[in-house]
């Protein structure tokens, strides 16, 4: 298969993946099998974002455990400035967005805001990019993922409402190779509390890289 036939059908399988956890009810066996689906896609097909050479020795994601009190339903609060945003790239440059809203959230007691990003490309998407506390030592100082609805990674809207969990929060492909280049999360989507839940960078991958992960 071409490599960008590869591509497609990868984006195709990402995107059946959420769709089948947004038909799961069950919020725990509905987790731990996306994290299986994800982990053999990870490991096998030709579009991972796990270099081909390190794939038969892949064992899987490093993940934070099950923490229910980190998934919200929360009410999209329109931005009227509809700010455009170009957000850095990892490999340099910028992908042009613009903000369209926000999301409010309490995490532990803490108020939270990301703003909620629209990709200015052909179909467009929504895109929420967060860091955290975590960033920089246990999670990428670039940040991860909660939203992406161009690849169908999302767990969907309720009436205006968006669904944010970040029980699925996710490392952008440039963690694992740098031959991605992955939108960053801006300042104004850096949160001050840890939020312990979704992708971890392992052990591995920390003593690999000498902890630089900003």
């Amino acid at each position: 298969m071409s490599e960008h036939l590869d591509l497609a059908d990868y984006r195709r399988r990402v995107a059946s993946m959420y769709a089948t956890l947004r038909a799961d009810p069950r919020p725990t066996m509905a987790l731990v099998a996306f994290r299986a689906t994800k982990d053999r896609l990870f490991a096998t097909h030709p579009q991972s974002p796990i270099p081909a050479g390190e794939r038969a020795a892949f064992r899987g994601l490093s993940y934070w455990r099950h923490v229910p009190s980190l998934r919200f339903s929360v009410p999209l609060e329109p931005d009227p400035t509809t700010s455009p945003h170009d957000l850095p790239r990892s490999s340099g440059g910028s992908y042009a967005f613009s903000r369209i809203g926000w999301v409010t959230f309490s995490v532990g007691g803490t108020e939270c805001r990301l703003a909620v990003y629209w990709l200015e490309g052909y179909g467009g998407g929504i895109f929420i990019p967060f860091r955290d506390a975590t960033g920089g030592s246990t999670s990428y100082g670039g940040g991860r993922y909660v939203w992406d609805s161009v690849k169908g990674a999302d767990l969907g809207s309720e009436d205006d409402r968006l669904v944010i969990d970040f029980n699925y929060a996710y490392h952008p492909s440039c963690v694992y190779d740098p031959h991605w280049s992955c939108p960053l999360a801006l300042q104004e989507n850096w949160l001050t509390i840890p939020i312990e839940a979704g992708e971890r960078l392992s052990p591995e991958y920390l003593a690999d890289h000498d902890r630089e992960t900003t």
